[in-house]
C-alpha cells in the first residue's frame, strides 16, 4: 500500500466527520447555515485533493476546516497523534500548538494539549522543551477538573511523570530520575523500589568512575535500602571492596547474590573464588563450592571446583569429577572443561582429535550469547542492567539454557 493510498484511508474518515459536523451545525439555525455554507466548497476541495493524490494539500484544508471548539478538539488530538505515530512530528506540533493558543479550551483540554505537545517534542528529540511542559503538568493542582484524578492530580500527571522519567534516563540525570520515580509511586500507588535501586546503582557507578569511593558506598547502601534484593548493588559492593583490598567484606557481598537471585550465580562465582584465593583459604573455598554444587547444577561452580581438584589432585581426578557431573547435567562449557583436562595428558595419537573437538566447542561458545532479556528476548555478550531493546531494568540475566543454568539440584529451580 503506497503512502497516498494510506493517507486516503486515514483522512477520509476525518473528511467524513468534518462533513457530518458541518451538516449538524447546519441544522441549528439559518444564521449558522449561511456561515457554514461558505465552508462546503473547502470540504469538496479537500476531497478533490485526496482523489488527485495530493495529501499534503488535503491535510491543510481539513485542519483549517476543523474550528477548535468543544466538539472538534478531540478530532484535533486524534489527527495530531496519528501524525506523531507516522513520524510527521512537525505537523503534530503545529496542530497541538494551534490548540494551546485557543482560549476556549477547558483546563483539562489545555493540559491534554500540553501533554501531546510534550510528546511531540520528545519524539523530535527536543528534550528541554518536552521537560518544561511535562514539569508544568506535574505541578500539584495544575488545572485539575477531573473528580477521578484525586486532589491536586490531573489525568495528565501520570503520563507526564513517565515521560520525564524516560528523559532523565536518556540524559543520565539519576537524581532527577529518582525524584520522579518517587512521585510516580505516590501517583500510581505502585512500588518502584527495584527501579529506584537501579538509579542509585547508576549513581554508585558514576562515583566509582570519579574515584569517590565513599559516595559510591553511600549510593549502594541507598540502593539496598530501596531494594534488599538488588543483585547489582551487591556485585558493585563486592567489586569496590575487592579493589580496596577488603576481601572478607567483598566475599560477604558476593555471597548475598545467592539469596537475592540465584540466576546471577554464574556472574559472581569467579569473583568469590578470587576472594578465597586472595585470602589464601583453599579449604573454605572447597567447602563453599561443594555446598553450591549440592544446591545448584550450574556449570560455573562445576568448573571452579574442577580447577581446584586439578590443582590439588591432578587432571585425571578432575576429569573424572567433571565427567560424572556431565552425565547428570550436560553443558557445552562443561564439555569444553573436560576436553581441556584430557588434552593435558593426551598422546599424539588422540591429541589432534581432541584439539579439533576443543576448537569446535570453543567456537560454538564464542558464537552463543551470554545474556538474554527475560522481557523481550534481546541477547548479547555483555550484561546490561537496562535492556537496550525494551528498556526494562534488571531483566537481563546469564543465559538460561544448556550453559550456566543455576538449577536446583534434582532439576528444580
Amino acid at each position: 500500500m503506497n503512502n497516498a493510498t494510506w493517507l486516503w484511508m486515514l483522512l477520509l474518515p476525518i473528511a467524513a466527520a468534518s462533513g457530518w459536523w458541518f451538516a449538524k451545525r447546519d441544522k441549528r439555525s439559518k444564521q449558522e447555515e449561511s456561515a457554514q455554507g461558505l465552508l462546503y466548497p473547502d470540504y469538496f476541495k479537500g476531497l478533490n485533493y485526496l482523489i488527485n493524490e495530493q495529501p499534503d494539500k488535503a491535510i491543510e484544508v481539513f485542519v483549517k476546516m476543523l474550528e477548535v471548539d468543544t466538539e472538534t478538539v478531540e478530532t484535533h488530538f486524534a489527527l495530531g497523534s496519528l501524525f506523531r505515530r507516522r513520524g510527521e512530528v512537525d505537523r503534530a506540533i503545529r496542530i497541538h500548538q494551534n490548540l494551546i493558543a485557543r482560549p476556549t479550551l477547558t483546563p483539562d483540554q489545555c493540559n491534554q494539549a500540553l501533554l501531546e505537545l510534550g510528546e511531540d517534542y520528545l519524539r523530535a528529540g527536543w528534550f528541554d522543551r518536552a521537560e518544561s511542559l511535562f514539569l508544568k503538568l506535574t505541578e500539584p493542582g495544575a488545572g485539575a477538573d477531573d473528580p477521578l484524578a484525586g486532589e491536586g492530580c490531573t489525568p495528565q500527571m501520570m503520563p507526564a511523570l513517565r515521560s520525564l522519567r524516560d528523559i532523565y534516563q536518556q540524559e543520565r540525570e539519576w537524581e532527577k530520575a529518582i525524584h520522579v520515580a518517587s512521585k510516580l509511586e505516590i501517583v500510581t500507588g505502585k512500588k518502584l523500589n527495584n527501579l529506584i535501586a537501579q538509579y542509585h546503582c547508576e549513581l554508585a557507578e558514576q562515583a566509582r568512575q570519579q574515584h569517590d569511593i565513599d559516595e559510591a558506598n553511600r549510593a549502594i547502601k541507598r540502593a539496598l535500602a530501596s531494594d534488599p534484593d538488588c543483585v547489582r548493588a551487591s556485585i558493585l559492593q563486592g567489586d569496590i571492596d575487592m579493589l580496596s583490598g577488603h576481601y572478607v567484606s567483598a566475599l560477604r557481598a558476593y555471597k548475598n547474590v545467592e539469596e537475592q537471585d540465584a540466576d546471577y550465580l554464574a556472574e559472581v562465582i569467579p569473583r568469590i573464588v578470587d576472594c578465597y584465593n586472595k585470602l589464601g583459604t583453599p579449604h573454605e573455598k572447597a567447602g563453599y563450592l561443594k555446598q553450591i554444587l549440592q544446591k545448584y547444577a550450574g556449570v560455573a561452580p562445576l568448573i571452579a571446583f574442577a580447577e581446584l581438584l586439578r590443582d590439588q589432585q591432578g587432571e585425571g581426578n578432575a576429569a573424572v569429577f567433571v565427567a560424572e557431573h556431565l552425565n547428570k547435567q550436560p553443558t557445552l562449557s562443561g564439555l569444553a572443561c573436560l576436553v581441556d583436562l584430557y588434552l593435558v595428558g593426551s598422546e599424539d595419537k588422540t591429541r589432534g582429535q581432541l584439539l579439533t573437538l576443543n576448537t569446535a566447542i570453543k567456537k560454538l561458545l564464542q558464537e552463543r550469547p551470554l545474556y538474554q532479556c527475560g522481557q523481550c528476548g534481546f541477547s548479547g555478550k555483555s550484561l546490561h542492567w537496562q535492556c537496550p531493546s525494551c528498556k526494562k531494568w534488571g531483566v537481563m540475566k546469564p543465559v538460561q539454557g544448556l550453559d550456566d543454568r543455576p538449577e536446583k539440584a534434582g532439576g528444580q529451580r
